[in-house]
């Protein structure tokens, strides 16, 4: 009927025994049926079984329910998601944790809330949560003015000294962080073929490792173990899939496109989101499909509710590249994907930019470029940087252009160099004050940036593949 529920006070046991009394089975909020909902990408009956067990005051469904909101990366789902953990942090070794970790990756967290954030994850880990070392290594890593009495490298050494499984991950966050990862392949490698058996993210960096090296049969062995491993019930879809985009990744070594298709397409009946990885992968590979295959997998992940098919059919028709440009298709479904994509953001506010629709629409397109700048594409600012310049639409800006041209720097792209350099002479020095001013207001609303916290964003939402959401 229903998994095993916890921590109910005596009148949620007896309404709730009354509840059963009038109807049976029928009708009652499922735990189980949420975790296994949530593990197939039907995020929309997890919500609906997590909200109403959440309500009645259970801790793992709180935590269900506030994981589903961090997913969506919307600030204001996140928001809520804050206070659904706190609401189960005071019984719920889990919500400290994930408490914890939310904490250490909000972009405008306080100096007290990343301490909180450090007490909630030490208290997670004593209470044997998994994953809290790795949240406190990136929390000592990002932001040492926060704790300057801990070394983060000295910290990992202790916790590998003391034996934690976990230590040796938080020794390859440190080098990614750094980006020192490619000079300790040899060590990345040791650590997890040691902790493969018990951490199936080491499938994920053996197989980032052995394509980095060019080490072809390795590669394939540890394949083959995925896929023993996967079919054992050992290893979940998950995994499958952030494997598979690490041979369809043309940024690391030499990709394997093929062997990413066929791990994609073995799962993807089972785990939705991995139509759209297959879709994607069409599309940085044309050569291993056809427009038809490319629409027979998107349409399979739209059939699912996946909002990042819709983002990638949007980009089709903005693009033109597989089928005819059509600016009215891609913003029907880019909107769709909006409320959890931030790319889309990006695309709709180009559409409104530069007329596709027709008409140049510059409010939209500030709005809609704002929302994706300060979700971490940097591309958004520089788009802002040209539409406040050129007056497109609208009338030049140049204080406004001057700012942006400054944010768009992050992106190191020579367009962006060029285009502040430019407006750095145009800037009269009587409007550099003002300027300077709102870059810091922008720049302190942002906080950290996405690419500071994107590995934190992730751990918050990494779960060992076998085991239950709650």
């Amino acid at each position: 009927m229903t998994s095993p529920l916890r921590r109910l006070s005596t009148p949620t046991l007896l309404s709730l025994a009354v509840a059963i009394g009038l109807s049976g089975c029928a009708g009652l909020p499922d735990q189980r049926l949420a975790n296994e909902a949530l593990k197939n990408g039907d995020t929309a009956l997890a919500e609906q079984n997590y909200r109403q067990l959440a309500d009645l005051g259970y801790s793992d469904a709180q935590v269900g329910l506030a994981d589903i909101q961090v997913s969506t990366r919307d600030p204001a789902q996140l928001k809520e998601a804050e206070a659904t953990y706190r609401a189960a942090a005071a019984t719920s070794p889990r919500a400290q944790s994930r408490l914890g970790r939310l904490l250490a990756a909000k972009p405008d967290a306080t100096d007290a809330e990343r301490q909180e954030a450090e007490t909630l994850l030490k208290q997670a880990f004593a209470n044997g949560e998994s994953g809290t070392l790795l949240s406190l290594a990136m929390l000592y890593l990002q932001y040492p003015h926060s704790f300057p009495n801990v070394n983060a490298q000295q910290k990992i050494d202790q916790w590998r000294a003391e034996g934690y499984p976990e230590a040796g991950l938080a020794q390859v966050l440190l080098f990614r962080t750094q980006g020192t990862y490619d000079q300790h392949l040899d060590q990345v490698e040791s650590i997890c073929k040691q902790a493969l058996a018990t951490t199936d993210i080491c499938y994920v960096e053996l197989a980032t490792v052995y394509q980095k090296r060019g080490q072809t049969e390795q590669q394939t062995a540890l394949i083959e173990q995925l896929k023993s491993a996967h079919a054992a019930g050992r290893v979940g879809a998950q995994r499958v899939d952030s494997v598979a985009r690490v041979l369809g990744d043309s940024q690391i070594g030499t990709p394997d496109p093929k062997a990413a298709q066929q791990l994609l397409e073995g799962i993807a009946p089972g785990y939705p989101i991995s139509w759209v990885t297959l879709a994607k992968l069409l599309y940085d590979f044309p050569e291993l499909g056809d427009v038809d295959k490319m629409m027979e997998y998107l349409d399979n992940g739209r059939a699912a509710d996946q909002p990042r098919a819709e983002l990638l059919l949007g980009k089709l028709y903005y693009e033109g590249k597989w089928v005819t440009p059509d600016a009215v298709k891609a913003e029907e479904h880019l909107k769709r994907a909006a409320a959890s994509e931030i790319s889309a953001h990006y695309y709709l506010g180009q559409i409104y930019r530069r007329g596709y629709l027709g008409q140049v629409y510059p409010q939209k397109a500030v709005d809609e470029l704002l929302i994706a700048a300060r979700g971490g594409q940097n591309s958004a600012d520089f788009a802002m940087a040209q539409l406040f310049s050129q007056g497109k639409g609208t009338k030049p800006d140049p204080v406004n252009a001057w700012v942006f041209s400054q944010l768009a720097l992050a992106n190191e792209t020579p367009q962006a160099t060029e285009l502040a350099q430019t407006l750095n002479t145009q800037l009269p020095p009587e409007k550099l004050a003002v300027a300077k001013d709102l870059l810091a207001r922008e720049q302190k609303v942002r906080g950290a940036t996405a690419s500071q916290n994107a590995l934190v964003m992730q751990s918050l939402q990494e779960e060992k593949d076998g085991e239950e959401a709650l």
